[in-house]
């Protein structure tokens, strides 16, 4: 029996490293492997562990080697990172963005990194820009900075692994860095004054082919010697994808995860709020988009502690009724309500798990259309990744929002808009259709959320 034509999708987020097989006409996902993301905490700094990850990914290249015709491979992975190489490997190991040793150096950085109408990045903590964390490493680390022949996005990062190709491209630049001019396609004043740009390969598209696979590569996994990698792209930028390339425009894509990042297409920039967490993505195609965000996935996890439960109606009617409320933040300097810190309004020992999950889902609903009001988001909310199969969260947030509210849980965003690189944007096609709008939540929310926002002020 011949075997399929296929690609591989390499998705890095924050969380999880996937290696997805996927169908090349279908677009079907063949196979997925998946592994913990880890972070070593010793040595110089918390740095991910590229070595442990490429092996993982090396044996992932064979197995599905072995199960297809691989003609390309596509990356993807979270933002707010960046490799520092030479031609041997990595000069500095890769900085884990939640990391808080660049605060150190922030009150000499911040006069550096220029205006937020400039970058359209808000400036954040840790090592969430991607210029802060340049400038701690260059200032504390000088003589291994100074062997850099390349700075790499993350995903350009693997790419060049894999091939041996250096690029770039806009989504990655694009994504919080203070590296980027979105409404100029250009490097940022910073970027340039202190000579990163120059060591950033040549911006391409997301679709370009960069190189072929490592002769190598090919060898040790069997991959096809011409299999192409194609450049990459920012993570919650691939979910975007295949909307942009589908969608009219005015509408709104909530890609979740670790973060929920909103990314309102046709929105506008005048309400973009830097101390909110707000700033302007850049799409595939090169655009800025209004974009907010908060880390969702992080604050459920916190909020439930890990149990399990599916919440009935009449979870959820007790949760509105009693007024449980869980107030921003548990992620302390991210999202819309940045430096408020989060707390129960009720003992949360006394709730079921159901009525829990239950008030955790409607407290990323709340968060959420906060995101959504300060983007100027208008038309349908599609939903992307773990949140698009929690059924409070969708519930809730269409009875807020008064638009459809579209859930996308038969696959993940982020796999299908990084497989469409293989074929450039007049590859996309129609994609599968959406399923009914979700049902808003059968309760009367307007007292809860009226007393969830005066709680806030």
């Amino acid at each position: 029996m011949s075997r399929p034509k296929a690609t591989i999708v390499l998705d890095i987020g924050k969380t999880n490293v996937k290696l997805a097989l996927v169908d090349a006409q279908t677009r079907a996902i063949i196979a997925i492997r998946t592994t913990a993301n880890e972070v070593i905490r010793d040595g110089l700094y918390p740095h991910f562990d590229t070595d442990k990850n490429w092996n993982w990914i090396v044996a992932g290249l064979k197995e599905f080697a072995a199960e297809a015709e691989i003609g390309c491979i596509s990356t993807t992975t979270h933002g707010a990172c960046a490799a520092i190489i030479n031609d041997d490997g990595l000069v500095l190991p890769i900085l884990d963005y939640e990391y808080d040793g660049p605060d150190s150096i922030a009150d000499a950085y911040r006069p550096l990194r220029g205006a937020f109408w400039e970058t359209l990045s808000p400036d954040l903590p840790g090592g969430l820009n991607i210029g802060r964390q340049l400038f701690w490493l260059q200032e504390t680390f000088p003589s291994a900075f100074g062997r850099a022949k390349s700075i790499l996005p993350y995903p350009q990062y693997w790419v060049w692994r894999l091939s041996g190709a250096r690029v770039s491209e806009p989504t990655s630049l694009g994504c919080h860095s203070d590296l980027w001019n979105p409404e100029g396609g250009t490097f940022s004043r910073l970027a340039e004054d202190r000579g990163w740009a120059a060591l950033i390969p040549k911006v391409v598209h997301p679709w370009d082919t960069a190189g072929t696979i490592r002769p190598e590569l090919a060898a040790k996994t069997g991959l096809p010697l011409d299999c192409r990698v194609v450049a990459g792209i920012h993570d919650s930028n691939a979910s975007l994808l295949p909307h942009i390339l589908r969608r009219q425009s005015p509408f709104a894509v909530l890609s979740t995860g670790t973060w929920l990042i909103v990314f309102a297409v046709g929105g506008s920039m005048k309400n973009l709020d830097p101390a909110r967490d707000c700033l302007a993505n850049v799409d595939a195609l090169g655009r800025p988009v209004p974009s907010a965000r908060f880390m969702a996935g992080r604050e459920f996890g916190l909020l439930t502690e890990g149990i399990k439960a599916e919440p009935t109606a009449a979870d959820v009617a007790s949760v509105v009724e009693r007024g449980v409320m869980a107030l921003p933040s548990f992620a302390q300097g991210t999202g819309p309500y940045a430096f408020l810190e989060g707390h129960w309004t009720v003992d949360v020992e006394t709730l079921t798990p159901g009525e829990r999950i239950a008030a955790a889902s409607l407290y990323c609903a709340l968060v959420a259309d906060t995101c959504l009001s300060l983007t100027s988001a208008a038309g349908p909310v599609i939903v992307e990744g773990p949140l698009s199969k929690n059924a409070v969260f969708l519930s809730a947030l269409a009875r807020i929002v008064g638009r459809p509210v579209i859930a996308r849980s038969d696959a993940t965003g982020t796999t299908e808009g990084a497989a469409l690189l293989a074929d450039g944007p007049e590859g996309a096609g129609p994609g599968a259709p959406d399923g009914p709008p979700i049902a808003p939540l059968d309760v009367d929310l307007s007292a809860y959320i009226e007393a969830w926002r005066e709680a806030l002020d």
